[in-house]
């Protein structure tokens, strides 16, 4: 992995650079920014639902599962009085298509995800899957 280089465009943006990629950042107006992009905070979040749905999509990819349709949606609760996850769930919804029998062996496939396994032993963490309604 290379380094990241972070840089200040202006006001509360922060841009970070690797690689060839760029992630801009900005702060809500709320919090002084201009609302021009995701609060650091909202790319972290997001980051855990892109890595456990990559591992459900080549989980699907291998077993020639249609992936139509589907979408993992993250929920985080927060600490009352504090700025903190007390726990953060992740709900992969399938088709009807998607066989019952394979449930718990793709939320362990998500498991695996590497940006979640990172957070303290604190935070509570729900993997699940839900069916869509047709």
């Amino acid at each position: 992995m290379s380094g990241f280089k972070i840089t200040f465009p202006g006001n509360k943006k922060v841009d970070v650079t690797f690689n060839n990629y760029k992630i801009k950042t900005d702060q809500s107006k709320e919090n002084g920014g201009d609302e021009t992009a995701p609060e650091p905070f909202d790319i972290f979040v997001s980051s855990i639902g892109a890595c456990a749905g990559i591992y459900a999509k080549t989980f699907c990819d291998v077993r020639k599962f249609s992936t139509d349709s589907m979408y993992v949606f993250v929920d985080v609760a927060l600490k009352e009085e504090q700025k903190l996850m007390e726990e953060i769930s992740i709900t992969l919804h399938v088709n009807q298509q998607f066989p019952e029998k394979y449930i718990k062996a793709i939320i362990k496939a998500m498991d695996f995800c590497s940006v979640k396994n990172q957070l303290h032993p604190d935070i509570k963490t729900n993997t699940a899957v839900a069916y869509l309604d047709q």
